[in-house]
């Protein structure tokens, strides 16, 4: 899912355009540059911490209405959360929470609909949104943006997908290395992909989208020409990865450049799926035929990717929120470490990647309800969103 619990505890709980030359400007999602790279690719920095010695707490930032993504802009201080019911709000040190942009009359309030993802380009003057309308489809828009926030004039449709049922839209927006925009979606919703959407390369859902946001002749987003599917017959161009469920939430390590998923599984089995910088795309993480490791529906895939990092629903498990190899100062022997958590059970995880595994996996202790999202500020901080409504930084 997201799982069918996923929300209800805290609520009751394109054609193929024409090739893109790659964008130019900051490459970060934050306010600088990533550094290079410095482990392989998958597995970790050469110098793994040791999780035995990591101790965290959580210090309370603000208190908003479902928090349910953050996002930073470059070269500005505030961290930008967006809230599931429709606002995007800036939180700066010193101020008030401010609304920047308000689309609480656009977005529909199914358990796993609303505002759902955010996303500043790299020079920081657009933001992008994921959101489900009035239908619940999902749609992706662009607004300019400024010292006031965003200008609700300049809205413009970047990108628009029908979703069949109401569940599993993903919504995760983030710019990668490369200056692309990377576009999580569900496989289209009810249980066990009935329309076999994630297997099918003809159909956006189910997937990880790679596109060049800015208009392009005629369209609205240009197709980045090193997509793994541009030009293939039967295949959308803008797919970068297929085989998901429902991606909810992604990331780059901002060190080695790899990406990180966290796909929500059905019922017995969640993920966490890497795909090692520099890859050329095209992977295929096995959903409907697998769910992590295990066979679910049909013959698995040849081809198919496993995950690094699996784990069996059981005390309280449900649904897996992806979040960020740790590469901040404050807390060291968290250093190089993936942090996650499972939305239902709500304790904070982490394991060390190491040579393409994951080890030396445990709890680190504090617990959030409605563990909808993490987030990365500019230094490599973490931060929790709960769903209940208070956004955490991670501390020592």
């Amino acid at each position: 899912m997201l799982a069918l619990v996923l929300f209800a505890a805290v609520v009751a709980a394109c054609s193929s355009q024409e090739p893109a030359a790659p964008p130019t400007g900051p490459t970060s999602t934050g306010s600088e540059a990533p550094p290079s790279p410095t482990g392989s690719s998958g597995g970790g920095t050469s110098n793994p911490p040791d999780l035995a010695d990591a101790r965290i707490r959580l210090v309370p930032v603000a208190e908003l209405e479902q928090p349910i993504a953050m996002a930073v802009r470059s070269g500005d201080r505030a961290l930008y959360v967006a809230e599931k019911t429709g606002q995007v709000v800036a939180l700066t040190p010193g101020s008030d929470p401010r609304v920047v942009l308000d689309l609480t009359d656009r977005v529909s309030l199914g358990s796993e609909q609303g505002l759902l993802g955010l996303a500043f380009s790299p020079d920081g003057r657009f933001l992008y949104v994921d959101f489900t309308d009035g239908n619940g489809d999902t749609n992706v828009s662009e607004f300019a943006f400024g010292d006031e926030g965003a200008d609700p004039a300049s809205e413009r449709g970047v990108l628009f997908v029908d979703q069949p049922f109401s569940n599993h839209n993903g919504g995760e927006l983030v710019f990668g290395p490369d200056g692309y925009l990377y576009v999580g979606l569900g496989d289209g919703g009810s249980a066990g992909d009935p329309m076999g959407n994630a297997q099918s390369l003809s159909t956006l859902l189910g997937k990880l989208l790679r596109i060049s946001p800015r208009p392009s002749k005629g369209e609205p987003y240009a197709i980045p020409p090193d997509n793994p599917f541009v030009g293939r017959d039967g295949a959308r161009p803008e797919i970068w990865a297929f085989g998901l469920r429902n991606p909810w939430r992604f990331s780059f390590d901002t060190a080695t450049g790899d990406l990180w998923i966290g796909d929500v599984g059905q019922d017995a089995w969640e993920e966490v799926d890497v795909e090692p910088a520099g890859s050329d795309g095209g992977s295929n993480f096995g959903w409907d035929r697998l769910e992590g490791t295990h066979p679910f529906e049909g013959s698995p895939p040849p081809d198919a990717i496993p995950p690094v990092y699996e784990y069996a629903h059981g005390d309280g498990s449900c649904a897996v929120t992806g979040g960020y190899i740790y590469r901040g100062d404050r807390i060291p022997d968290l250093a190089g470490a993936y942090v996650f958590g499972d939305y239902c059970r709500g304790v904070l995880e982490a394991f060390v990647p190491r040579d393409g595994r994951a080890t030396q996996a445990r709890a680190l202790g504090p617990r959030v309800d409605a563990l909808a999202s993490f987030g990365q500020d500019a230094r490599g901080e973490l931060y929790v969103l709960s769903l209940a409504g208070t956004v955490y930084r991670i501390a020592s």
